[in-house]
């Protein structure tokens, strides 16, 4: 499928332009209106549901594993003032990747790669290499940006070129979309929707998937919802010059995760996860995950699945 680079007219103009009235800019929260506040909560919103009462192959669980490849595009973005933070990007892809694919093969998982399109260019073989695999690849902005702070247009043409660039490395037209950092502006949901793709996996207002809304109209657009609770970064991040530190031991992180997945399993529901190669790929972090899916493999009614293919399925009960 091509995208078009600017939106096709699709009902919602009107409505879109309706909604701005309501913006106050120079106000205090405090001071909206009714209109104001419920048209702020509404512009993107949790639809109707997407829990399956069957998993395909009558498992009781799915686990979807996911891997931010941001390597050198986390301090990129911020004007690659940092040569420090550009070599432990490095790091990402000289060991994590291999770590983490190694691992991967040797228990036979799929799982789905989030990709800057500068990391692709700056990695080709790496990001052909995971779809080569088996692997899915999935959209991760242009260099990391952060979509609220970009000025008008430039979202949707970034995205449109990142498209483009993934599409050329892995021969094949990615279907979901990570934004970096998991930033959402007020025009993303929309341009995700006009690009064609099936899901979003950025947000968290659930557990299990469902249907997006865009200022209370359903879109078709799947989400399938993240959590900081799930993701290595919050636990391992540290910026040197600032007071954030690494706060979690590997031990406690891999007891975070595994409760979350114990109660999935027990609601019969999705185990989502989001780890990044330049954090869990050092030596003293990869068996969080090795142990993890030990453990997930010993319950034996669990199927692993990328994001799309979860997708799919929970789509496909329509």
């Amino acid at each position: 499928m091509r995208y078009s680079r600017h939106a096709p007219r699709t009902g919602h103009e009107t409505k879109d332009i309706d909604v701005k009235r309501y913006k106050m800019q120079d106000a205090e929260p405090w001071q909206w209106s009714e209109a104001t506040w419920r048209w702020k909560v509404d512009q993107v919103r949790a639809g109707r549901a997407l829990k399956p009462e069957r998993w395909p192959d009558d498992a009781r669980c799915v686990v979807a594993l996911s891997f931010d490849v941001d390597h050198e595009t986390a301090e990129l973005r911020e004007g690659a003032r940092s040569i420090n933070n550009l070599s432990r990007g490095q790091y990402g892809s000289r060991q994590g990747i291999p770590r983490i694919l190694r691992l991967l093969e040797r228990h036979d998982i799929r799982a789905s790669f989030f990709v800057p399109a500068v990391v692709a260019k700056l990695y080709p073989e790496e990001t052909r290499g995971f779809a080569e695999a088996g692997h899915e690849v999935g959209l991760h902005g242009w260099i990391h940006e952060r979509n609220t702070t970009l000025p008008d247009g430039a979202e949707r043409d970034l995205q449109m070129r990142a498209a483009d660039t993934l599409e050329q490395i892995i021969g094949s037209r990615p279907v979901g979309i990570r934004t970096p950092s998991w930033d959402f502006s007020d025009q993303t949901l929309s341009i995700i929707r006009d690009m064609g793709l099936l899901y979003d996996s950025s947000l968290m207002a659930d557990d299990d998937c469902y249907e997006l809304l865009l200022n209370g109209d359903p879109t078709g657009v799947v989400e399938l919802p993240v959590d900081w609770i799930r993701d290595d970064a919050v636990y391992f991040n540290m910026n040197r010059f600032s007071t954030l530190r690494p706060y979690t031991a590997p031990d406690a992180v891999f007891d975070i995760f595994r409760r979350e997945f114990e109660v999935a399993y027990e609601e019969g529901g999705l185990f989502q996860l989001t780890m990044h190669p330049h954090h869990l790929g050092h030596r003293s972090r990869i068996w969080i995950l090795e142990e993890l899916i030990d453990l997930i493999r010993s319950r034996g009614d669990v199927r692993f699945l990328t994001h799309a293919d979860v997708v799919r399925q929970v789509s496909a009960r329509d």
